[in-house]
Formats: structure tokens, C-alpha cells, sequence
């Protein structure tokens, strides 16, 4: 079972447990700290989830956490407590390779802003986490990072590009870590890994540099850790010109009743791969929880088009291109074929071709903010299938169309609504199934009280993945 009160390992207690364990002496930063690092050395051969682990820095700090709890001077429930970043978010003397040996390695000069608000709180940043080469994967393959794998199985894909904090995650690396998102990079990881990960609406986390549908948000086994972590990464920083006002949300208050609630459930995606059947009877059966609570739930038909799904690949495929053909040759050499095989479609759009994929970006905004009107909440798949092979850069190997299973989430992120990924079911083999939860455009607490909802309503569930167990996933 999933219950944190049947957990002994210390990697494996939740961040809401720590600090009331912290105040009154019961737990010490300091073995927190050694029973995570112990869990990676235990993992990591196998998984590939980490860079720039720093051992001794993490104890440093988590040294100075706990003489802060001794004194009674603790910053907060977060001091003290492990959390990953994802590489691609600057921090301070760490390189930013962006995934791919194409980067040139200099040290960050300063934290980013979501690792700032963290440092502040007092969590210890223990690691980095992995990525694909220049965040454009839903795959743990990298031409800088070692194959990141999937903690259920072995020979499966975490996703991405939040790769390696998806499989921190699964496999109890502690309770958080940071992921960030610009067409399924959090959720889908966490889909396929059955953990829970928040893709806040755009502006809620700032974030440098900002962009259009890019945004940072929580990866953690539970929802209230996701809700804790909330409480740090969304104040205000400057930095990020296209940032939310700041509001002091009251997110460790996450009481939620369904009753009456109207709940759409979305199956088909409008435009890529077609849902498999085992992802469909989870999302299905989890609708059927939400309908015994009291909600009014209804089937609903997609509202993506084809038009729009190939105006989002036109854009960003041009963009890239954009961005990469200025690479020295012998640096553009160094990424990996896939992408550059997809990048360089983009040289031949034209300024009209340009101009109707963005056009396309503010059709899915404007359909999918009014479509969302009729409802007070969304369930759709996380991504139409289970986690592919590990060696894949996405499900189906194809450059023409590397974005066929993002269906169900990229269009969240041009519509700037919060939308949460939570295990929902497995397939035979063991692999999780995630459930999207979508809200309105800046109900993010609604969508968490909604994801705790479900959490507590599905009941008990089964055991993480354990290291070198030779015990199928789910067993």
C-alpha cells in the first residue's frame, strides 16, 4: 500500500511529515538526507535519474537545517527537506547543459527562480535531474545524460522531458522534486511513472526565461507534497516578466466535496494516436469514481483539430530550427539525430506557414478556453498509451510526427490552464495509467483539492518499485 504511515524508509516519508517530525526532534535533516543519498546509490546504476549529484553539499546543508530546527529558527516546513530541480532550471555554479552534449558547460551564475524560492525555504538541493536534449522529447534519451529508465520497468521510458524527476519520483529519491512543462513535460512523466505532477497555470510558478506555454510545477508521490512545495516556488519574482500577480493562496487547505460538481470526460484527443483500450477503462473507471461521489459526469467529444495539432508542430519545428542553425557545426553535430531530423523540416516554412501555426496556437486558446466554460473540471488521458521502450524518443519513432501523444496535454499549455496528472490504474503489465485533471484558468487549488479528492477516494493502492527486485511492476 501507498500509505505513508506503512513506509519506514526515510527517502520515502512525505515532506508534510517532516517538519513536525523535524520540530520535535523526532527526525534530523541529517538522516533524511543519508536515507535519500542511500536510495539513489540503490537506484541509480539503473535508472540514470540524476546530475550533479552533490553529497556532501546536501549534508552541509542539511546540517545547517537542522541546527536552525535545534535553535527554533527554522525558515518553514520546507527547511530542511530533499528536493530535486530539473537541469534545465539554472542553479548557482551548476552547468545548464539543457540535455545535450551541443551546450557549452559554464556554471549558472545565479539560481533561477524557482530554485531560489526553494533555497530560501531551506530545502536541500541534493541533485539535478535529467533531461533530452534541449527539453524537445518525451523520452529519457539524451546525447548528454545517460538513458534515464523507468523505475516500474527496466526497459521502459520514464517520458520527458521532465525524465529524471518523473523516475526521482518512482523510485523515492525523497518527496519533491521540481519538473517544468511546455506541451506535457511534467504530466507525462508522471503519467507514465504514477506520480503526481502539477502543471500550474502559466505565470502562477515564475520562471526565467519565461515563453509561451512554458511553465515549473511539482512531481511528488502525493498531492499534499505537491500542495507544500506550491507554498514556496509561486512568489514573485521579477525575473519573470510574464508572471501571474502573486496571490496568497491558502494551498495546504485542499477539503474538496464533488458533489454537484460538473465534470466533463474527454477519451478521444481530436488529433495523434488513438487512445488504447487499457488507458480508456482507467480513465473511464476513474470517472465513475468521481460519479459516486456526486459529481455530474459527462462524455464529452475532443475540440482539438488536426489544424491546430499541426499548427503547434509548425511553430515550435521552426523555432528550433531557428535557434539551432546558428550551433557551430561540430556543436549541432553533437545533438541527437532525431531532433535534428525534426528541426531542420522548419527550414523550409515560409513567413504565411509561420504566421498560421501561430494562428493555430491562438485557436487552440481561445476553443479550449471556451470549451472549458462549460465545466467546472476535465478528465482526459495523460497520453493515449502506456511507457514505450526505453531507447525510443517517443512512442512512435517518427520524426515527420514526434508529437502524436501529446494530444491530451499540449493544448492546456497554450490555453494557460492549471492541469495535474495522478495515477489513475495500471495495464497488465504493471505499467501506471495517468488521469489528467484540467481546470479553469487559474483554479489551480481547485484542481489540487479535486486531484486529493481522487487520491483519497481510490483507496488503497500498490507498493513503489523497489531496487534490483526481480518482482514484475505492481506486484
Amino acid at each position: 500500500m501507498r500509505h505513508d504511515d506503512a513506509m519506514t524508509d526515510l527517502a520515502d516519508f512525505a515532506a508534510t511529515r517532516l517538519a513536525p517530525a523535524y520540530a520535535s526532534g523526532a527526525l534530523s535533516p541529517v538522516d533524511v538526507i543519508d536515507a535519500v543519498l542511500a536510495r539513489v546509490a540503490a537506484w541509480e546504476t539503473d535508472l540514470g535519474a540524476t546530475y550533479a549529484l552533490d553529497p556532501e553539499a546536501a549534508r552541509a546543508m542539511a546540517r545547517a537545517a537542522e541546527a536552525r530546527w535545534r535553535s527554533g529558527t527554522a525558515l518553514g516546513p520546507l527547511d530542511g527537506v530533499p528536493v530535486t530541480i530539473k537541469e534545465m532550471i539554472a542553479t548557482k555554479g551548476v552547468p545548464t547543459p539543457m540535455g545535450t552534449a551541443a551546450s557549452v558547460l559554464t556554471p549558472a551564475p545565479a539560481d533561477a527562480p524557482v530554485a531560489a524560492r526553494l533555497r530560501e525555504a531551506g530545502a536541500v538541493i541534493f541533485a539535478k535531474t535529467t533531461a533530452p536534449d534541449f527539453g524537445m522529447l518525451s523520452s529519457g534519451l539524451s546525447s548528454f545524460h545517460p538513458l534515464t529508465r523507468n523505475p516500474w520497468d527496466l526497459s521502459r521510458n520514464p517520458g520527458g522531458s521532465s525524465s529524471g524527476a518523473g523516475a526521482a519520483a518512482a523510485a523515492g529519491y525523497g518527496p519533491l522534486h521540481v519538473g517544468t512543462d511546455i506541451g506535457g513535460s511534467i504530466r507525462l512523466p508522471a503519467g507514465w511513472c504514477g506520480v503526481f505532477g502539477l502543471k500550474p497555470s502559466n505565470g502562477r510558478v515564475p520562471i526565467d526565461p519565461p515563453y509561451m506555454g512554458r511553465v515549473a510545477g511539482p512531481m511528488t508521490r502525493n498531492v499534499a507534497d505537491a500542495a507544500l512545495m506550491m507554498t514556496a516556488i509561486t512568489r514573485p519574482d521579477a525575473r519573470d516578466f510574464m508572471s501571474l500577480p502573486w496571490a496568497d493562496l491558502p494551498w495546504m487547505d485542499l477539503a474538496c466535496d464533488v458533489r454537484g460538481l460538473r465534470i466533463g470526460v474527454m477519451c478521444d484527443g481530436g488529433a495523434g494516436t488513438p487512445t488504447e483500450p487499457a488507458v480508456r477503462a482507467s480513465i473511464e473507471a476513474a470517472a465513475r469514481v468521481f460519479a459516486a461521489g456526486g459529481a455530474v459526469v459527462e462524455p464529452v467529444e475532443p475540440w482539438l483539430t488536426q489544424a491546430m495539432f499541426d499548427g503547434f508542430d509548425t511553430f515550435f519545428r521552426t523555432r528550433f530550427w531557428g535557434e539551432t542553425r546558428a550551433l557551430p557545426p561540430e556543436r549541432y553535430a553533437a545533438v541527437l539525430p532525431y531532433i535534428r531530423q525534426w528541426v531542420e523540416g522548419g527550414a523550409a516554412t515560409s513567413a504565411l506557414d509561420l504566421y498560421q501555426g501561430y494562428q493555430q496556437l491562438m485557436a487552440i486558446r481561445e476553443t479550449g478556453v471556451r470549451f472549458s466554460q462549460r465545466f467546472d473540471y476535465v478528465l482526459t488521458p495523460v497520453a493515449p498509451m502506456p511507457a514505450f521502450a526505453a531507447e525510443l524518443p517517443g512512442p512512435n519513432n517518427d520524426p515527420a510526427r514526434p508529437f502524436d501523444h501529446i494530444a491530451f496535454t499540449m493544448p492546456y499549455n497554450m490555453t494557460e490552464q492549471p492541469a495535474a496528472s495522478i495515477d489513475c490504474g495500471q495495464t497488465a503489465e504493471g505499467l501506471p495509467i495517468g488521469l489528467q485533471i484540467v481546470g479553469r484558468r487559474f483554479d489551480d487549488l481547485g484542481v489540487l483539492r479535486l486531484a486529493q479528492w481522487y487520491e483519497t477516494a481510490r483507496g488503497a493502492w500498490r507498493a513503489w518499485p523497489q531496487p534490483c527486485s526481480s518482482e514484475p511492476p505492481g506486484a
